[in-house]
């Protein structure tokens, strides 16, 4: 029966380690990974202090639980600096969209491309999108025409994660950024332009 005081109180995620692990024996695992074989308990942590090393627990579903000789302060260390690391490195996705007309003006396209190319420097994704309207839907080409035409227009800062499709009276393609490429923070007239452009062509 669990006592009152225990009630709630976090399971730890900490591995056994030295005088806590309490088995009559493990599979030993010595300090570069070399298997030393199933040793009683006392003499795995008699092996650990005369190593100057712990015997730390890391496997203890196995029967008998997998013990490895290592210095745990010096591990700890190492994999909080791993988790950091590794959070830092981490990427928040963000997919920009930008809005096209298959029979596009020519100074318009500049400017458009001008936008993903922007978006795709700062790291992001662009999903281009292209709206046909009336006619304009019994030629599904010169969307898809426009698009290759795009992706190659920017294939130094971007490469087609997703070919293009029809969806509707829209033909979407997403691009994303090369992986050397490191996210930038976007200014708000940026995003201002963006918007702005959107609804320029949505008019």
């Amino acid at each position: 029966m669990t006592s009152p005081s225990n009630r709630g109180a976090p399971v730890s995620t900490e591995p056994r380690i030295n005088d806590r692990i309490r088995v009559p024996e493990v599979r030993l695992v010595g300090p570069n990974g070399e298997q030393v074989g199933i040793v009683r308990i006392e003499d795995a942590l008699r092996l650990a202090q005369e190593a100057d090393l712990d015997l730390v627990e890391v496997a203890a579903q196995a029967r008998p639980p997998v013990c490895k000789l290592m210095d745990y302060g010096k591990f700890k260390y190492e994999t909080a600096q791993k988790a950091r690391e590794s959070r830092r490195n981490q990427q928040l996705t963000v997919i920009k969209e930008q809005k096209l007309r298959p029979k596009i003006d020519p100074h318009d396209y500049l400017t458009k491309k001008g936008h993903v190319a922007r978006f795709l420097s700062h790291g992001n994704k662009v999903k281009v999108t292209i709206m046909f309207r009336g006619r304009e839907q019994s030629r599904p080409e010169l969307g898809y025409r426009l698009l290759q035409k795009l992706a190659e227009d920017v294939a130094e800062l971007g490469f087609v994660e997703s070919n293009p499709k029809q969806d509707g009276r829209n033909m979407i393609m997403v691009l994303a950024p090369h992986k050397n490429i490191k996210p930038r923070v976007v200014k708000q007239d940026d995003d201002a332009t963006e918007a702005a452009d959107t609804a320029s062509e949505e008019a």
